[in-house]
């Protein structure tokens, strides 16, 4: 009796630190799902957070309502989760171009997965109230609940979506959810009634999983067929970011997050229009950092200038950066810049990267994407640009892009605002790029040696920049924008400026 009773303890204590590892891993799969289709990582994330916490609560309260046949409804509620959670993500991507308020599926779909998860906890405390004494029994279901969530976030971002992808690691943890069941099933089934009905059930529900794990692929790229509308030839998901690269007819596209990267049609414009201004003005370019720009596409640019000795390439996402120095197509529009014996590429968190950097440079550019979430964000506070300055030499140049002063010229202007807190020289200026549609950047001189009309160098290969940095420097009324604030790490004012005016066009 004592064997089998401990059998019975550890084994449900067992699910409880199984239930935690599923039960975090739907929750996160939900908030990286969100911020990849919907984008602004923060906003979703805490708005999954806050939809899940809340639902566990709602499932925990209600717990209380169910007082027969626990065990039986532990294991119901165990193949419910598994399936639930397990599908979420395949019904948020193969739904996600169809239904009218995507949101509210969305959140609809976490509310019942945490409803449901949050029954869990308490009705295996009820199981084991008159088994356990008390003080051990809480004791024990919080440790293994705690531990269980730590395995999952460590797990999630370093191991399961970059060799599973979102939706195959939702489907693989959703058939884990089962297969407690399963074993719940074989284990207890003296204690358990009607338990050939809850194998069936148990083991169809697994199945039906696995099968669409086996087509996850498929399934996944049949929905971002749909989402892009285009010939999808590559896809990656790395530890940061899904990566897409699609074609169609004449035109490559490249999707970061679902967020278009670059158009192969007319990155040109965007490229020149970044580099160009900055390697002409400055009074050297033998040694130039490029911060960002993982796809080559400004150190290609750069390389046009035969004086340049030295570049070095800073790009958190060594799977992006790989992938520009070995994919034929990508090589072909970087003109194999990344893998060229003057380019040095690290991959670090550039803020990290320049409060350790020791070395000088005359041309520093600035190529992340848009502040749509804190962590970039930071990339364009003011602490980070004195960091920067730090590492150039008399007169050298910076040039930021500064996303667009159309469509949201607060952010714009909170850009360049911060910018002139730190250098001697800036101005702003902006191109057309047909694909994005008017977009900016900012420009600095660190130092009053040069001015921004000074051009000590040119190049003659280029189908855009004509070195007439005045043309490009006029900003209509309409891009224009008063009373803007400072973007300090402390306040990060820079990311809800971006999230209020480029929330307005979705």
């Amino acid at each position: 009796m004592g064997k089998n009773f401990l059998k019975f303890e550890y084994l449900l204590l067992f699910a409880v630190f199984t239930i935690a590892t599923c039960g975090l891993v739907y929750e996160l799969v939900a908030g990286t799902l969100a911020s990849y289709l919907l984008g602004d990582s923060v906003k979703q994330f805490s708005f999954i957070i806050g939809v899940y916490l809340f639902s566990m609560g709602v499932g925990s309260y209600f717990s209380k309502f169910l007082t027969k046949n626990l065990l039986n409804t532990f294991v119901e509620i165990e193949i419910l989760v598994g399936l639930i959670g397990g599908l979420s993500s395949v019904v948020l991507f193969l739904l996600f171009e169809s239904v009218y308020s995507f949101q509210l599926l969305l959140y609809f779909l976490v509310f019942v997965t945490g409803c449901l998860v949050g029954l869990e906890i308490p009705l295996l405390m009820n199981i084991l109230k008159d088994k356990v004494e008390f003080r051990d029994l809480v004791s024990n279901v919080f440790t293994f609940d705690y531990i269980g969530a730590l395995l999952a976030s460590v797990l999630f971002p370093l191991f399961l979506v970059p060799k599973l992808g979102i939706m195959g690691t939702s489907l693989f943890f959703g058939m884990i959810n089962i297969s407690i069941a399963i074993a719940l099933c074989f284990l207890l089934k003296k204690e358990l009634k009607k338990v050939y009905f809850l194998k069936s059930k148990a083991i169809v529900s697994f199945l039906i999983l696995l099968t669409v794990f086996i087509f996850s692929d498929k399934i996944l790229a049949y929905s971002e067929g749909k989402l892009y509308g285009e010939n999808i030839i590559y896809t990656n998901t790395t530890a940061y970011q899904r990566i897409v690269l699609t074609h169609n007819k004449s035109d490559y596209r490249l999707y970061l997050n679902n967020n278009l990267q670059f158009s192969s049609a007319d990155e040109y414009r965007y490229h020149e229009a970044l580099v160009h201004p900055a390697m002409s003005m400055a009074k050297k370019v033998d040694n130039v950092l490029i911060l960002g720009g993982g796809d080559g596409l400004a150190a290609r640019e750069i390389l046009k200038y035969k004086e340049v000795k030295k570049i070095t390439l800073v790009d958190l996402d060594e799977g992006m950066t790989k992938m520009f120095k070995t994919n034929t197509i990508l090589t072909g529009f970087n003109q194999n810049s990344l893998n060229n014996p003057k380019v040095t590429v690290y991959n670090k968190d550039a803020y990290i990267w320049a409060k350790n950097c020791t070395e000088k440079f005359d041309v520093v550019i600035i190529d992340f994407p848009d502040p749509s979430n804190y962590s970039l964000g930071k990339l364009y506070s003011l602490n980070f640009y004195a960091t920067v300055q730090k590492s150039l030499n008399p007169d050298a140049v910076v040039v930021i892009q500064t996303t667009s002063p159309y469509f949201a010229p607060k952010s714009f202007w909170c850009i360049n605002k911060t910018v002139m807190q730190v250098f001697p020289q800036v101005d702003a200026y902006h191109a057309y790029v047909p694909s994005f549609g008017e977009w900016g950047y900012t420009i600095a001189i660190n130092g009053f040696g040069s001015t921004f009309n000074t051009v000590n160098r040119k190049v003659d290969s280029l189908r855009f920049y004509n070195y007439q940095f005045e043309k490009f420097n006029y900003f209509s009324e309409d891009m224009l924008s008063k009373n803007i604030e400072i973007n300090r790490l402390d306040n990060q004012i820079l990311v809800r400026y971006f999230d209020e005016e480029w929330g307005k066009l979705q």
